[in-house]
Formats: C-alpha cells, structure tokens, sequence
C-alpha cells in the first residue's frame, strides 16, 4: 500500500512509499491544505478523488457534486529523481500480469488486429512480455492463434503430434506442413513408439498412398527416459547426429518429444515467458455474454494462459456477468478485465472475480470515445485512483493506453499500475498484421482503432455495445504509423528506458517503483523544454519519434 505524500505548500513531509504528485510552483494546488493521498490535494470543501488535483473551478463545483476534481495525464507530470544505489542493467523489470501470473517485462501488447496476432505474440513472449490475440475473428480462428504460439516453442513437448504405421505418407506430409514440423513420430495401438517420420524419410517418396510403416525409421531410434533434461536431451542430440529425441516409459509408451529447435531456441531467447510446461505465454481477448463464454472454451482448449475480457466500459453490468461466468466455468485460468477509470469500477471488477484489472478509456491515439461522447478519465489519474484500490486486494493494474515514449511507461508503472498495454508502438513492427504502405517515400503500417468503423463493422462492435445495430457510431479513427522494423528493437528501446528510469527513481524493481516514485507536476512551458528545443534535428534515435510534441 503506498503511503501518503504531503505535496509543496504543505505542512509535513514525504514519506516512505509515498507516490505524491507535486505542484509546480505558481499551480493552482499551492491554495489547497491539509493531506495529499497519492497527489490528492484535500480540499476544505469536501473530499478529493485520488490521482487528482483540486482547483478553483474544483473547489466551487465540489457543493454541487458535479465537478469532482482536476485530472492529470502523462504529459502533466515528470518523476522526481531520488537517491539510488542501483544501475540501469541491475534493475529488476519483471512484474505481475495477473495474481497468479509474472512477466519477464511488464510489456503486454493491445488486443487490436492491426496489433495481435500469433506473429507479434510469438516475438513479444520471447522478449519476455505477452500479447492478447484480438478477437475480431471467428472464435475457432482465434483459438488456432493461440495454437500457434503454444506450439512454437517447447521446452519439453508434452503432447507431441503422432500417426500410427497405418497411416498414408500422404497424412504425415499434410500433418508437417500444416505445423510446421520435420518430423512425427510413429506409436501403435497402445501408445508403444514403434518409429519415427522425418522429412529425410519422405523427401523421394512419389507414391503418397504408401503405409507410414514401410518407410518410416525403425532401426536405431534413439529415445530417452521421460524426466530426461534439456542439458541432456542437447548431449544425447549432439553424440547421435539427431534433431528430435521421443521420451518414453518403461514400456517404451510415447511420453514426450525434444527438439534441437527448441533447445536453441531456449538459448537465444532466455528471458523468455514461459508457462510451467515451457510453452510462450499467450493471452485472448473475449466479449461478452454466451458468444463470448463459447468464445473462451475453444480458447481455453487451445491453451492459453489469460483470458481478457475486453470492453470500452468495463463498469457495466454485463461485462461483471461475464466475468463472473468465466471464474464459474474456468476456475483455473486468469481474467484480466476491463476498462474502468474510477476505484468504484475497480473494486466492482475485482469483487466479480477479475485476477486483473484493465484501466482506461479514451487515451488511446486512435480512440475518439472522449470526444465523441464526452466520457473518460486523464490516463495518469485514472491509474492512481484504480491502483490504490486494487492494492487494497492485491490485484495488479494494467494500464492501457496513451503510451507514447519509454518514459510513459515509467510514469505509469510509477502511478501504481504494474504492466502497460500498448497498441501504436507495436503497431509499426514487422510483425504485427497491419498492411505495409509506402507514402511520400517513407514506410507505415496500417494502424486502427477497435471503435473504428472498419473495425466494428469486421466484429469489434460488441466492446462499444453497438452489436446488431444496422449503422454504428464509431469511437476511433483508422491511420498509419511509422513501420519500425522488428519488434525486438522496440522493445529494446522501451525496456531500456524503463530502466534508466528506474534508475533515475533509485527503484531497484518495479514494486519499489510503485511504492517510492514522487511526482512533479509541470506547466506547458516545462513540457516544450522536455522535448528537443531550439534545434533542428536532422536524424530521429530510435526512440524518440518527432511530431508527437
């Protein structure tokens, strides 16, 4: 639980595991007394919502109930540096997804579908973070993305696909090339492993129609006992030539398969998130109502680790149903559930059984719903109001939205939230399955918003409660962003910032972050100085993207 903060112009002084917001000298909170609760100036009317700052306006409104208070967005504040002992490389960046699950990078990428699908998950997990497959397919479709990224890596595969001798070349050459695999291995009707099929075997076979068991590999195949480590697996691999090790019983039964891929893979990418079967995490987002339960069955099936109950207004009585439904009907799988702005909304998520809770509405750059109809929350007040309320139950944040440059990122994890979603900065990625364009010679990637007409029309019209209707009022836009190359680079660039923030924070990991970082409040002034000024520049880093000033 983060502590109080007594913000300039106040009696008192910062305590440990405050995160206050401090007015810059000149603001209008300099009026305001008495305590700050996470950057809450308390005002002598009444009281302050958290995340917020009264003002005049604030003040006068308060009798009447209808102006709460003044909200902050990212751009409005900066963090405090403090004392550190702590460099950038020996900061801990790991954090909590959901109350049962950790991510190597609090990273999580938007369910959009110019955003994520099994390409951009796939890379995303093996950076360490997740990605949530949108939902704006048909439901057997998105469960076969799930499948993609399951079977892309395996630390031991548990489940291996087989065929029995009586099985047609025919069915193993359409087994591989739909997985992806070299190889299958071959069990009889007791589940004996009997042999193995590998493309070796096949590449010169012309008659498709012949018994796997007249040309698979009998002789000399090499097995090991199941339990048999990676290290292992690699040194039995090495003496006997062979890309794939089938693990048996005592009675020689199939038990599990090991792959050279795998192996290698599990070295180049070692802050990899991995479930406990060693397969890349993956998450799925799912609407409402029965479309949306049946939806999470064919999910669950396919393995995936989180489901997300994705809506605009995640305060309403539906989206709380569903939640509940899916704790009922999946007790073993997490439920990351969203959108809110408010503690009440929140706490509403969380007592519904919700292992996560999603905050935003409006922040995204290519959602219009604030201006169309006049609803939402500035994102950084939004994640100090729904955080301290989470920490009451120990629920994690996720903050979604309004991500523009690394250090977002910190000042939302600072705020309270423990991981972001991010949409625009992983739109632009090779792997993302927005179209690549080329205007005025340079690249971009088709980027689109959930809320916008192409969107809903395509599915997304349930998030915003528009499902059926015959015309849609859309709530976001359809543009393109940069192309930016591999996500890997990215994420390099986002990661990195973070921990130089942090280190600027003296935060050695992200919960410390959260409990100790200090904010300061700034004017417009201050924030044309934090950005490149009086310059021109003539070659953009990596991550600093102009024009978003």
């Amino acid at each position: 639980m983060r502590a109080d903060y007594e913000t300039a112009g106040t009696a008192g002084d910062g305590r440990a595991g405050g995160t206050g917001v401090q007015a810059a000298a000149g603001s209008s909170a300099k009026a305001a007394t008495g305590d700050a609760r996470n950057g809450i100036r308390q005002d002598p009317a009444g009281p302050a919502r958290d995340g917020a700052v009264w003002t005049e306006a604030a003040r006068a409104g308060a009798a009447g109930g209808k102006i709460v208070a003044e909200g902050l967005t990212f751009d409005d504040v900066l963090i405090i540096p403090a004392a550190s002992e702590v460099l950038p490389r020996d900061v801990d960046v790991s954090t909590r997804l959901t109350r049962q699950l950790r991510i190597r990078i609090p990273l999580v990428s938007a369910a959009m579908d110019t955003v994520t699908e099994a390409r951009l998950a796939i890379a995303l997990a093996r950076e360490g973070g997740i990605g949530i497959i949108h939902k704006n397919m048909p439901p057997e479709q998105q469960a076969a993305e799930v499948d993609k990224v399951k079977r892309s890596e395996h630390g031991v595969i548990v489940d291996p696909f087989y065929l029995s001798p009586q099985h047609r070349v025919r069915d193993a050459l359409q087994l591989m090339a739909r997985y992806h695999i070299s190889g299958v291995p071959i069990v009889d009707g007791d589940g004996v492993l009997v042999g193995i099929i590998t493309n070796r075997d096949v590449r010169f076979e012309e008659n498709l129609d012949r018994p796997i068991a007249e040309v698979m590999t009998r002789e000399g195949l090499v097995t090991a006992p199941e339990g048999t480590t990676l290290a292992r697996a690699k040194e039995i691999m090495r003496q006997h030539k062979i890309e794939k090790l089938p693990l048996v019983d005592g009675a020689g039964r199939l038990r599990g398969l090991i792959t050279i891929k795998d192996i290698e893979k599990a070295i180049r990418y070692p802050n990899a998130a991995k479930d406990d079967k060693g397969r890349l995490m993956v998450g799925a987002a799912v609407g409402v109502g029965p479309a949306g339960l049946e939806r999470a069955d064919a999910l669950v099936e396919a393995g995936v680790d989180v489901l997300v109950v994705d809506s605009a207004h995640g305060h309403s009585r539906n989206v709380l149903e569903t939640v509940r439904a899916l704790k009922r009907r999946h007790p073993g799988v997490p439920v990351i559930a969203g959108n809110v702005v408010t503690a009440e909304g929140t706490r509403a998520l969380i007592e519904a059984g919700a292992d996560a809770v999603k905050v935003g509405v409006g922040p995204g750059s290519i959602c219009t719903t604030r201006v169309v109809t006049g609803a939402g929350y500035p994102q950084l007040s939004a994640i100090l109001d729904c955080s301290r309320e989470a920490d009451k139950y120990d629920v994690p944040v996720i903050a979604d939205g309004g991500i523009k440059y690394s250090g977002d990122i910190v000042k939302a994890l600072a705020a309270g939230a423990s991981s972001v979603m991010i949409g625009s900065l992983f739109a632009g990625t090779e792997e993302a399955p927005g179209e690549l364009e080329i205007y005025q010679g340079r690249s971009f990637k088709v980027y689109r918003g959930m809320g916008s007409l192409g969107a809903m029309k395509q599915g997304g019209a349930d998030r915003y409660f528009q499902e059926g209707e015959a015309k849609f009022v859309p709530e976001g836009v359809e543009g393109r962003v940069p192309y930016r190359g591999p996500l890997s680079e990215t994420v390099f660039q986002l990661v990195g910032g973070l921990r130089a923030g942090m280190g600027y924070a003296g935060a050695p990991d992200i919960e410390s972050l959260r409990r100790n970082a200090r904010f300061v409040r700034i004017t417009a002034a201050s924030l044309v100085e934090s950005h490149p000024h009086d310059v021109t520049v003539t070659k953009e880093p990596p991550n600093y993207w102009l024009g978003r000033v």
